[in-house]
Order: C-alpha cells, then sequence, then structure tokens
C-alpha cells in the first residue's frame, strides 16, 4: 500500500476540484496512482450524476458572453434544483464557460436527441455519396456512412464536444463533475447564439 501524503492529496484537489476527504479515498483506493485516482473521481462523479439526473431543475441562471468586437454573443440557460446552488460562484462560473464554449464551437444542439432529423438526412446523404465515389465498396458504405454520422454528432452536439478549455474533458465530464460537486441534478436546458451577418 502506497503511502498517501498531504502533498498528493492537495494535488489531486487541484487537478480535480473534489473534497479532500474524496480526494484522500480515491489515492487510497488507487494505491497512491494519481491518474488513476483522478478517473475514480470522474467515475464517482458519473455515478452521481446518474443517481441525480431524474430530479427536477426549475431554479438556475442565464448568462452571457460577448466575444470582443461585439460581433458574437452566446445566451444560455442553466437550471439547478435550489436557488441556493444558483447563487454559488461555481455554477455561475460553469455558465459563463459554457457560454464562452457555444460561442467558440457553434453546437446545433444540445444533445444527440435534439439533432435535426433533416440535418442527418442531408448529412447522411452526402457521406453515402462521397464514399460510393471514391470507389468503396456499396456492401461497406453504410458502415462509413455511419461512422462518419457519430463522429458528426460529437462535432455538433454541446454534450460531446471536447471543452475548449481543456479538451481532454468533453463538455458532459464538465457537467458530471458540477453535479457530484454541488450534489443537485443541473442541466443545460437551452442557448442561442448571435453572430453579425448571420442568419
Amino acid at each position: 500500500m502506497a503511502q498517501i501524503t498531504a502533498a498528493m492529496v492537495k494535488e489531486l484537489r487541484e487537478r480535480t476540484n473534489a473534497g479532500m476527504m474524496d480526494c484522500k479515498k480515491a489515492l487510497q483506493e488507487c494505491d497512491g496512482d494519481m491518474d488513476k485516482a483522478v478517473d475514480y473521481l470522474r467515475q464517482k462523479g458519473l455515478a452521481v450524476a446518474a443517481k441525480r439526473a431524474g430530479r427536477a431543475t426549475s431554479e438556475g441562471v442565464v448568462q452571457c458572453y460577448i466575444h470582443a468586437g461585439n460581433k458574437l454573443g452566446v445566451m444560455v440557460e442553466v437550471n439547478c434544483e435550489t436557488d441556493f446552488v444558483a447563487k454559488t460562484d461555481q455554477f455561475i462560473e460553469f455558465a459563463k464557460n459554457i457560454a464562452m464554449h457555444i460561442a467558440a464551437t457553434n453546437p446545433l444542439c444540445i444533445k444527440r436527441e435534439d439533432a435535426p432529423q433533416d440535418v442527418l438526412d442531408k448529412e447522411r446523404e452526402i457521406y453515402k455519396q462521397q464514399a460510393l465515389e471514391s470507389g468503396k465498396p456499396e456492401h461497406i458504405v453504410d458502415k462509413i456512412v455511419e461512422g462518419r454520422i457519430e463522429k458528426y454528432l460529437k462535432e455538433i452536439c454541446l454534450l460531446e464536444q471536447p471543452y475548449v478549455k481543456d479538451p481532454d474533458l468533453t463538455i458532459q465530464d464538465l457537467l458530471n463533475e458540477l453535479v457530484a460537486k454541488m450534489g443537485e441534478n443541473i442541466s443545460i436546458r437551452r442557448f442561442v447564439r448571435y453572430q453579425v451577418g448571420e442568419k
């Protein structure tokens, strides 16, 4: 069993923002392996998020981000269960970061279930034509198309996008971490992105 030092707990806390006792337990469970402890805490966050997913989120904030030059702006609504959590610095910071991320990446929807069917059908048709024109055998074209649709969904769905400030994390990972820290169900409800000259 590896010796868990205060410095190790502090380092893990800085990397994950998890509580001191959670960090200590994660390091003990992972025999002092820092990377494994980070993964352990992430998985714990996933479990907490899954438990809380069914709870109503009727409080929250609307946060704005205006890009330098005032030609691009985003409004995002992030919901939680209580007014108390909605007023915390961490929650407001999360909403601000999501608004900035949306400005940078221009997602089409929040989750894959919201992806417009007509857009997916159009992309499928384009991918199919490209595969056929490049001489791919017809029996594997459908697999190629579905693989490219999967990749496309990860690009257009906000929750599946790599976070612009830390591409090792997806927006869903970031959300799960916040749910674990706050102890409440939290959801990104809607957003709108304006860019001068765009329809």
